[in-house]
């Protein structure tokens, strides 16, 4: 695999709903009885008895595979893990002067419009110009080779690089772990608006559908019903607009699987309008007319990527516990393409008549 596919792989979105492994302690055989925070804030670096206990409380520390609470003595020969909601990462982080567009922030988040085009984290042969890097900048963070950044990782979640839209992000250890916590037991609310293919006969539905992996393609996913392949994942769609050959979805994610509306659209046979990975950047309904082709091109102009935005997001706050929830604005893209489709269906309209 080629280092652009590879860095196109980590830079893609990994709302991943799995467990991943950050440290991994074993007591040694005349360990004496000692409480498992404790223990914790002891043997890990640069971490306090506060976040160790952060972390029990969101059930994060096992013992031996086991949940346990913070009250919990350690024996002889016991085997410590820390397991989080997010893959645990060790690249340097240079800050990095790049405009953010903030909606919202406190002292415990902030919750930004993320624009098509920009990458959220910083992978294999593309570790500047990504959102991460523009964080670190805005918060304060110094450059350090011998820190990894696994302090700067406080977004709980991504969005591909060509789909813009709402992203939060959380600004201590105690929001990040609350936060990833609501993520990991679905609790988030996310809405997305789509133009996809074809004209969607149900109104509205839900795709139940697991997604793995396509063996085929390493950058593309796909519905895969082998249980130790495909992940659970469930799509709520309701149709928005109708717009003869193309239709306006809002897409709420039950799950957070990998391109997961991406992949449940296309296996519906309604891919995303300029979708190159699934199909979406070419004629899929319509005429064989040139005229038709030169306004589809126009519209691949218009808006070079998937029309997707992530328009609404809301969540329990981690500090005050009350409800919040936040909406954007379609991007201009999107938008000039929408105003673009809804003439052209006026017209097919006008001349039926």
């Amino acid at each position: 695999m080629s280092d652009e596919a590879r860095a196109e792989i980590l830079s893609e979105e990994e709302e991943q709903q799995e467990m991943f492994e950050h440290f991994r302690l074993e007591a040694d055989r005349g360990q004496g009885p000692v409480r498992v925070d404790k223990y914790l804030a002891d043997h890990l670096q640069d971490t306090s008895r506060h976040r160790v206990q952060l972390a029990i409380d969101a059930e994060y520390v096992r013992v031996n595979g086991n949940i346990v609470k913070a009250s919990y003595k350690v024996r002889p020969c016991d085997v410590i893990t820390l397991m989080m909601p997010y893959q645990r990462r060790g690249i340097e982080i240079k800050p990095e002067p790049i405009p953010l567009d903030i909606v919202y922030e406190d002292d415990d988040l902030l919750v930004l419009n993320k624009p098509a085009g920009l990458v959220v984290h910083p992978g294999h042969g593309n570790y500047s110009g990504t959102l991460v890097n523009a964080l670190a900048y805005y918060l304060g963070h110094t450059p350090d080779p011998a820190q990894d950044d696994e302090r700067l990782g406080l977004l709980v979640h991504r969005i591909d690089k060509d789909t813009s839209g709402l992203l939060v992000v959380a600004k201590n250890d105690a929001a990040q772990i609350d936060l990833a916590r609501q993520f990991f037991h679905h609790t988030i609310e996310r809405r997305y608006w789509a133009l996809v293919w074809g004209n969607i006969e149900e109104d509205e539905g839900t795709i139940d559908a697991p997604i793995g992996r396509d063996p085929n393609d390493r950058l593309r996913f796909r519905v895969c019903n082998d249980p130790e392949l495909g992940k659970h994942a469930v799509t709520h769609y309701r149709v928005l607009e109708r717009l003869g050959y193309v239709t306006l979805v809002e897409c709420r994610l039950e799950t957070g699987r990998t391109h997961q509306i991406r992949v449940h659209m296309n296996h519906i046979g309604h891919p995303l309008f300029n979708d190159a990975r699934y199909g979406g950047d070419r004629i899929r309904k319509g005429t064989l007319y040139t005229k038709y082709k030169q306004f589809i091109d126009n519209c691949f102009a218009l808006c070079p990527r998937q029309a997707l935005h992530a328009k609404t997001l809301g969540f329990v706050h981690p500090v005050t516990k009350k409800g919040i929830s936040f909406d954007s604005e379609i991007p201009s893209d999107m938008a000039a393409l929408l105003d673009k489709w809804r003439r052209y269906a006026g017209n097919c309209i006008l001349e039926e008549e």
